[in-house]
């Protein structure tokens, strides 16, 4: 077996260590490979191993790279902040928006999906670590955004997406998870139509099990399956909001 697809296994054997301990079933958590600046071959060894989702950061790799595994067992998710111009080519791809965080998007994506006449399944971000380098509606705006979302049919709100605090202190980082676990019940409460707080996803490589104890169904793991980026992670998750 390819070291992608051992490096895999590895992961998923963790993730399902991580459940037992926090008391879940393991079934009840999916993987997501990031696979930022990773070619398209590459990602094949990973479909080696049972994967459930891949998720892209930019839209110019999701449009590059899809086509050329739309014949893969895999669905793609587009995990990064997306800009309203590229709302087009993103939902030509991407069968879940994870990064829906204001209402200007959720307009955009709506107009799109009218004109195509259908829906598409959608996350909604939530800035839980209050750091301003990190898109992400704030944790007291994300019921209005629900609220929002909900009045629009073309989007179906499944859950919510949050990016960890960068930090060593593993309590640090929980407090992120835990916050976005409150959200979802109080979301959930409210009984919206066309929502359904079904995912929670959160975790990455190095925190995915902190995640997994604060009740994460969806774990984005890229660095320990394809190994280190070229560019740091600040390159794909802190765009310093100059886009719209």
């Amino acid at each position: 077996m390819n070291s992608v697809a051992e490096r895999l296994k590895s992961v998923r054997a963790a993730l399902d260590a991580a459940c037992i301990k926090a008391g879940r079933a393991p079934e009840e958590v999916k993987i997501l490979l990031a696979t930022k600046t990773v070619e398209p071959e590459v990602i094949k060894q990973a479909f080696i191993y049972p994967v459930n989702y891949t998720g892209e950061n930019k839209v110019q790799e999701l449009s590059r790279k899809c086509p050329v595994l739309k014949d893969d067992p895999v669905q793609f998710h587009f995990i990064g902040h997306l800009q309203t111009n590229k709302v087009k080519e993103a939902l030509k791809h991407a069968a879940c928006i994870q990064s829906v965080d204001r209402l200007s998007l959720v307009e955009a994506l709506d107009r799109q999906l009218q004109k195509e006449g259908r829906s598409v399944d959608v996350l909604m971000q939530v800035n839980t670590s209050y750091e301003s380098s990190k898109f992400g509606v704030t944790p007291e705006n994300s019921l209005t955004l629900a609220k929002e979302i909900s009045k629009y049919g073309t989007l179906k709100l499944k859950g919510l997406m949050t990016i960890g605090l960068f930090s060593a202190e593993a309590e640090q980082v929980r407090k992120c998870f835990s916050l976005l676990r409150v959200l979802k019940d109080r979301i959930a409460a409210l009984g919206l139509p066309g929502v359904l707080m079904e995912e929670l996803s959160m975790g990455m490589s190095g925190d995915f099990e902190t995640a997994i104890g604060e009740g994460a169904t969806i774990v984005r793991i890229g660095t320990a399956i394809f190994g280190q980026r070229m560019y740091p992670d600040s390159y794909y998750w802190n765009e310093q909001k100059q886009a719209p």
